[in-house]
């Protein structure tokens, strides 16, 4: 999983949690661009001297089976397609590192792992976080679409009862995990039926 300097921490956050609690192994990459919204976003701090203790504050919880790896250390396991890994999910990602996957530069750890997993055949998740968007940048999200990547845009959806910040986090957070196969309960699902996430909710709180 790679973190890029978009604005969009807590989503970041909220899919970590999601796939720790689902007990899965997470490689982390967080770009030195991303720390500067991850203090303005969460008030917190990154450091790789002391990373458990910040990625653990910043998750709210313990950071499970989780390596984290230098931006730009191309020695890392992610940087090579032996290394086994499910694929990758980036998220928030900017449009600097689409541009930068979609045209192979490699320029950090987060996109040469991204040109890793593409080539590999393996899943790949760009969620982007930005609006409007340029010309250039959607020819781009189309050509990774065309090499099998999922294009998920933050984009959260109100049907399933959000009314809050964080469960309008946890909704993208989970359609991303959704996209990966990994099990979760962050958001109530679409039943077919109007108004149902909200008699749950109530029924729930009863």
């Amino acid at each position: 999983m790679g973190i890029t300097g978009a604005s969009g921490t807590p989503y970041a956050a909220a899919v970590l949690r999601g796939l720790l609690d689902a007990g899965e192994a997470v490689d982390l990459v967080v770009s030195r661009a991303a720390r500067l919204p991850l203090l303005d976003e969460t008030g917190l701090t990154f450091r790789e001297a002391r990373w458990h203790m910040d990625v653990k504050e910043f998750i709210g919880r313990d950071v499970g089976d989780m390596r984290v790896w230098k931006e730009n250390d191309f020695t890392a396991g992610p940087a090579s397609g032996s290394y086994p890994t499910r694929g990758m999910i980036v998220v928030p990602a900017t449009t600097a590192a689409v541009a930068g996957i979609a045209t192979g530069m490699s320029k950090d750890l987060i996109q040469r792992a991204a040109d890793v997993t593409l080539k590999e055949r393996r899943m790949l998740v760009l969620v982007v976080r930005e609006t409007p968007l340029r010309r250039v940048t959607l020819q781009q999200m189309a050509d990774l679409s065309g090499e099998g990547a999922v294009v998920l845009p933050a984009s959260p959806g109100f049907y399933a009862g959000s009314h809050d910040v964080r469960q309008m986090t946890d909704f993208v957070a989970g359609k991303v995990l959704d996209v990966v196969g990994v099990p979760h309960t962050l958001y109530t699902r679409w039943r077919g039926q109007l108004g149902a996430a909200r008699a749950e909710e109530a029924a729930a709180g009863a």
